[in-house]
């Protein structure tokens, strides 16, 4: 166990910026990271606060209606019995478990239990194929699975010598979850848990690479996202409504830590297929007063009639991507709340982000929240400055940053070089301090000698009526050496033909400068990850096999040639 010096030095960080919450410049002066020697999250902060407390710590509703609500005092007991169980079925201080559920009990009740052991998680989605789950096994080094009675046939294919656990209808082979019910709700640890003990290894979503293993501790993540609690704006009693997937990091973010930081309830709508109108029926009725969501979500909603939510949520936040400033308009003028962007990674925890209270610039990121030091770092000087690379200054390092990746010094020596953590993303800070994104440096290109940030032509696109989706990419030139490329996803009611793309293309002319108009479209599905980033990589790949010389046109593609009154 650990000396009440941990937990009280932990709680005495979070009830300052709860105190501070919408102060952002005092709460950036006066806080300071915990020190932390030993510490378990679950055992010295969520069972501490869980103790005779009734108030609901989790909230799920089925799209059949049926819905659960655990409180955190029943919780705590649930967990204490899942990790006795665990225990029995050999599970370890330091193993590594493959964890693969859906948004479900059974997901908070096992990461609480293994906190609790000391073992190691491995998040995995539901989405993964056998291959996929064959490299976690082997490159995480599991020794144990928990995963729902549906997806176990997927293991068939996975050999190796770990324990089978399964949740649900019971399969053969592999121990029934539910046999947990049976264990004692007492736990007693079998030792100390350091603070920098390994808890979580993430394997990142791989938009231009094979995905990379990102290594969190029990400090790194748990007490890290009292940053993303300070972004939300959560405190004690709110209803935290977080649209994102289990298996990957933004569902540690902002369905466990944050919210469970501020004692606030995790709030899940389980849904097979989106339906804004239900989405908002469930918030109305259940009184979420806190809701976050990616872009792609944000988009849907707007298509739907946002005046049918009477109370809407007094916090509203985007993450994922920047989101395009017509949708935050669309929304405050609905709402009368005003999204607010984050950054972060996985590998980190918020970095920048736009906290309630402070004043907000169209387009912005933000500022950098408390306890992280930013630094634009300029890619040809290596000097800060206005623009460039997003860093971390690592003296102090801040604790809501990545031990490293797992098994790769290379790559963690490259990342953290030059007394900076690398992000890969580029921005610029404006005269007051805000931090506007730009792209990822791995995307951004030139044109005419021109660079072109592809997520600023792609908000462009996106206020156009006929655009769901869109991505922008070089496409050769032996003139310009590039010209930008929109690959469109069309909204409904729009047809993918000519007409749309002449709108489309004329619209782009109007709204961006000369050497940033596009000047090619496709329309297309978009490839992307299982997380769902769009993967621009494999579009740039595609671009240089359609366009082998400046004659080439593949079919379906519409250039500003095509329409007279458009080139130029």
């Amino acid at each position: 166990m650990t000396t009440p010096t941990a937990t009280t030095a932990f709680r005495s960080a979070r009830d300052y910026l709860l105190a501070q919450r919408e102060n952002y410049e005092e709460a950036r002066r006066g806080f300071e990271w915990p020190e932390l020697g030993a510490f378990n999250w679950a055992l010295d902060w969520f069972d501490e606060i869980a103790r005779d407390n009734d108030r609901p710590a989790l909230w799920i509703v089925e799209e059949t209606g049926e819905e659960q609500r655990v409180s955190f005092a029943e919780m705590s007991r649930r967990s204490n019995r899942v990790a006795n169980w665990l225990r029995d079925r050999g599970v370890r201080r330091g193993d590594r478990l493959v964890l693969m559920l859906g948004n479900q009990l059974e997901l908070w009740e096992t990461m609480l239990a293994a906190m609790k052991l000391g073992a190691i998680v491995i998040p995995a989605t539901t989405q993964l194929a056998p291959a996929d789950l064959r490299d976690r096994i082997d490159r995480g080094r599991a020794r144990h699975v928990v995963v729902g009675a549906s997806e176990t046939h997927k293991f068939d294919e996975v050999a190796g010598d770990y324990t089978r656990i399964a949740v649900g209808d019971p399969v053969e082979g592999w121990w029934n979850y539910h046999d947990s019910e049976g264990s004692s709700s007492h736990f007693e640890p079998d030792g100390r848990t350091g603070a920098d003990d390994t808890f979580l290894l993430y394997f990142t979503s791989g938009t231009t690479a094979k995905a990379k293993l990102v290594e969190h501790t029990h400090a790194s993540y748990p007490v890290g996202h009292l940053s993303t609690m300070f972004w939300i704006g959560l405190e004690p009693g709110d209803v935290h409504l977080n649209i994102s997937s289990p298996g990957w990091a933004k569902h540690a973010w902002s369905n466990i830590f944050a919210p469970w930081n501020a004692e606030a309830c995790v709030f899940i709508h389980n849904y097979a297929r989106f339906d804004a109108k239900r989405l908002m029926a469930e918030m109305q009725r259940c009184g979420v007063t806190s809701f976050c969501a990616p872009p792609t979500v944000w988009r849907m909603l707007i298509q739907s009639d946002l005046s049918g939510l009477d109370t809407p949520p007094s916090k509203a936040l985007g993450a994922g991507e920047p989101l395009n400033p017509e949708i935050i308009d669309q929304v405050r003028k609905a709402w009368g709340v005003t999204i607010r962007d984050g950054f972060g990674q996985t590998e980190t925890t918020v970095q920048i982000a736009n906290p309630p209270g402070h004043a907000l610039k169209p387009g912005s990121m933000g500022k950098p929240m408390p306890g992280y030091r930013v630094r634009l770092i300029d890619t040809t000087t290596g000097q800060p400055g206005d623009e460039g690379e997003i860093c971390l200054d690592l003296d102090p390092r801040p604790l809501g940053l990545m031990s490293g990746y797992h098994d790769d010094e290379q790559r963690t020596a490259e990342v953290m070089r030059d007394g900076y953590y690398h992000t890969g993303d580029v921005g610029f800070r404006d005269s007051d301090g805000y931090i506007t994104y730009v792209g990822r440096s791995d995307d951004l290109f030139k044109a005419s000698d021109y660079r072109i940030s592809p997520f600023e032509l792609e908000s462009v696109l996106l206020e156009h009526d006929a655009v769901a989706e869109a991505a922008v990419v070089p496409s050769p030139d032996s003139l310009r050496l590039a010209v930008p490329k929109a690959y469109v996803v069309t909204a409904a009611g729009h047809a993918p033909d000519a007409d749309t793309a002449r709108s489309i293309l004329g619209f782009a002319r109007e709204h961006l400068a000369p050497y940033k108009r596009i000047r090619r479209l496709e329309f297309s599905e978009l490839p992307k990850t299982i997380s769902g980033k769009i993967r621009r990589v494999e579009l740039r790949g595609q671009e240089t096999e359609k366009h082998p010389d400046d004659d080439a046109k593949p079919a379906g593609e519409y250039s500003d040639a095509d329409f007279p009154g458009l080139r130029g």
